[in-house]
């Protein structure tokens, strides 16, 4: 029985227990294979939910566990730390036809991933805001994402949460940042994407501002949430 064999016996409910698996009394162990087939697939597909919540509130229980089983099949797990499992889950939604009819669905997706690689990144310590000036440049932190959509997705996260009106159709992009322990989220101003991206490529604060971009709300949201680090000469 080969490594290879086992895995894809193990992930494929249609396939065979592989040959030579046998119990501690030296017995075929296909029933026990298939319990622990079963295990596996159930575990990952509950570790799926436990990192799309708000994925799994919007399509129902019932359909995000037959959405898992598939994508467990389809994308098992390279890395035994099973926080990190899950990254692709939004590619997945994009080519997935039953769920065709929701567009925002791998935006939503993309926050809440989003939001679990905020909370494991690596801490840093912020810049002191009474060190800043127009010429300051600085490094962005580890824990600092940025999801854009056409899609109106912190909205609908906040929507399905329970904690917000209902979305209106628009454009939104979300910065997550990580002040303590849990990350936060916030809608920027639709010339925000591009100021944070000069930010990250070096730029000084002053360079990174688009013309006619009031950057005070930004910068708050940087600075409070702990974003800016490193401050470069």
């Amino acid at each position: 029985m080969s490594q290879s064999a086992f895995h894809t016996a193990l992930l494929d409910p249609a396939t065979p227990a592989p040959e030579g698996l046998i119990d501690p009394k030296g017995r075929p162990a296909g029933k026990r294979f298939d319990v622990y087939r079963n295990n596996v697939v159930v575990s990952l597909s509950e570790a799926l939910t436990e990192a799309f919540p708000v994925c799994q509130a919007i399509v129902g229980e019932e359909f995000f566990t037959a959405l898992a089983g598939q994508y467990v099949r389809q994308h098992p797990p390279r890395d035994p730390r099973i926080a990190t499992w899950g990254t692709t889950l939004p590619a997945f939604l994009e080519t997935f036809p039953p769920v065709a009819h929701l567009p925002y669905l791998p935006d939503v997706a993309r926050l809440e991933q989003a939001l679990r690689e905020s909370y494991h990144a690596a801490d840093s310590t912020p810049v002191d805001p009474s060190t800043i000036t127009t010429e300051s440049r600085f490094a962005l932190a580890p824990s600092v994402r940025l999801v854009q959509s056409p899609c109106p997705i912190h909205a609908i996260w906040r929507f399905t949460r329970g904690g917000g009106p209902k979305p209106a159709p628009q454009a939104e992009s979300v910065l997550v940042t990580r002040p303590a322990y849990d990350p936060q989220l916030t809608v920027l101003q639709p010339q925000a994407p591009a100021f944070l991206a000069g930010l990250a490529a070096g730029e000084t604060l002053e360079e990174a501002t688009p013309d006619g971009f009031d950057i005070t709300e930004t910068l708050t949201a940087l600075i409070t949430g702990g974003a800016l680090t490193e401050p470069q000469p």
